[in-house]
């Protein structure tokens, strides 16, 4: 039976059927439905099937229906709008491929739920960083992220851990939300020290995202299984990043693979980085008020660019201070003995860690003070990011060692792990010291309350620049210059710091006699 010529050029599949056998077809037909030549054949072994096999029903019976519907075919991979029109002695299907359309429509769905649930994240990850805002510790801090994350409706269960001491063991320090088998299938693995996306996370010290939970290799066979069990499809692995210090993790599991949108993963980003600033300033706290500390003297190498100078120049340098690390770099202060001061300035310039580097003050030929900036993940950077306090430093050819303090509880063997070369540095001398609340730092502490983080790191600068000697041994513009700013505002705060100082010491002093 030839097919009219409106039909045959239709833009859409056209399927002339009498008696329930496929008697006429067109091009756009035979394409949509990617079949050759059924001239004869039933329509319902034609026509491929669908879930709801809506058209098979409608040529059962005496009669054929006059219906229209629309329905995925797995068999040919698309979304078919069917319409079947009953006519006197033949029926008319008619069919278009919607595929584009309704993929269309899935994206418009899935971004519309995406974009709810990163509402939903947001708000919830603001109430975590508000409940940071009264953690005085390490274990509240990971204990807030834990416990609102967990028990939201969001995801599955969350747990937190962190290394142990003087070890690289990673050990569970808390889990919130329904366990289920998944779990205890992970605590096995945490201590038998395999990889789970956790431990990937802090070893790499960067994020990482798992879909498909139970079919993903990297993942360890047991816990596969249980988040197959549990119906667990992802989990977002978060460590708690400060600088170049990792203080533990966090694991996220939720039911879903969408669970973690681009914009959900850098919200959760944002939090660890916030998180990791958060413990790193208690931790500083902590060595900071803590009557105990533990003080360790760590041998340095040639992985030390400061060494490597005190080698070339057969000089020996001793830190004599530093101004904390900025977006430039660790400013350090070094006295000279043995080298021609400009000597060894030039040498440390020549370094890529090293810049900005100038004579102080030259006291004779082979003495004297240097200013330079460091500005890679040296030893001396490396030990501050990870909350150490350094005492002092002494750089030579034949015994370079970095005295610090650390609070009690600070990984020591990770410490020296990242300060020395091949292997750890060696650990020379440790020992645990306890000292009583003193007046002088006690004013230290009041004074950093009153002096903004500009004012500080200026009134430092000046101070071991030997701005306030006499003779100086910088000038108010070489210190500006050093610092980036102009010289009428380096005198601006130092006016201002310098007011505080003195408010400070005669608060503390003044007995309330005239």
């Amino acid at each position: 039976m030839e097919m009219e010529h409106r039909l045959a050029e239709a833009p859409i599949g056209v399927i002339t059927v009498r008696d329930g056998t496929v008697c006429a077809w067109n091009d756009r037909a035979a394409a949509i439905l990617t079949t050759d030549a059924p001239d004869g054949e039933p329509i319902t072994e034609v026509f491929p099937q669908s879930v709801e096999r809506s058209l098979t029903k409608a040529f059962e019976g005496t009669s054929v229906s006059d219906v229209a519907f629309e329905e995925y075919y797995p068999e040919v991979e698309r979304w078919l709008s069917v319409s079947v029109v009953p006519g006197d002695n033949t029926t008319t299907v008619y069919v278009t491929d919607i595929t584009e359309k309704h993929t269309d429509k899935q994206t418009i769905e899935r971004l519309r739920s995406e974009s709810k649930r990163a509402e939903m994240v947001d708000t919830l990850i603001a109430d975590v960083l508000e409940g940071l805002v009264g953690a005085t510790s390490k274990d509240a801090i990971m204990e807030t992220i834990r416990d609102q994350l967990g028990t939201s409706d969001q995801y599955r269960f969350v747990w937190t851990g962190e290394y142990a001491v003087d070890s690289d063991e990673l050990v569970i320090t808390g889990v919130a939300g329904n366990q289920g088998e998944l779990f205890p299938a992970l605590r096995e693995a945490v201590k038998q020290g395999q990889a789970t996306p956790e431990r990937r996370a802090v070893e790499q010290q960067r994020p990482k995202l798992v879909q498909s939970l139970s079919e993903n290799p990297s993942v360890p066979d047991a816990v596969r299984a249980a988040g197959f069990a549990d119906g667990v499809q992802s989990v977002f692995t978060l460590p708690l990043v400060y600088g170049s210090s990792v203080y533990g993790v966090v694991g996220v599991y939720a039911e879903t693979e969408t669970a973690f949108s681009d914009h959900v993963q850098a919200s959760f980003e944002t939090l660890g980085e916030l998180a990791g600033y958060a413990i790193n300033a208690t931790q500083n706290r902590k060595l900071l008020f803590s009557d105990t500390l533990t003080e360790v003297t760590f041998g340095l190498t040639e992985n030390s660019p400061l060494v490597r100078v005190s080698d070339t120049c057969d000089a020996e340098l001793t830190l004599e201070g530093t101004v904390m690390p900025s977006d430039t770099g660790l400013t350090c202060f070094l006295s000279v003995s043995g080298s021609d001061p400009d000597s060894v300035v030039e040498t440390v310039e020549a370094l890529p860690s090293a810049q900005d580097g100038r004579v102080v003050r030259q006291s004779d030929a082979e003495r004297g003070r240097i200013q330079v900036t460091l500005v890679e993940e040296v030893p001396l950077v490396a030990a501050i990011n990870r909350g150490a306090t350094i005492q002092t430093a002494v750089f030579n050819s034949d015994d370079s060692r970095l005295i610090v303090e650390l609070s009690h509880d600070t990984n020591v063997r990770r410490l020296a792990n990242v300060l020395g070369d091949d292997g750890p540095a060696p650990v020379l001398a440790r020992q645990d010291k306890t000292r009583s609340p003193t007046t002088t730092r006690e004013f230290r502490s009041e004074l950093d309350e009153r002096l903004t983080d500009r004012q500080a790191t200026v009134l430092r600068t000046a101070y071991l620049a030997d701005y306030f000697t006499s003779p100086r041994g910088s000038t108010a513009e070489e210190v500006a210059t050093s610092l980036g700013i102009t010289g009428s505002t380096l005198l601006h705060h130092l006016r201002a710091s310098q007011r505080k100082l003195l408010d400070a010491f005669y608060d503390e002093h003044d007995d309330g006699g005239g």
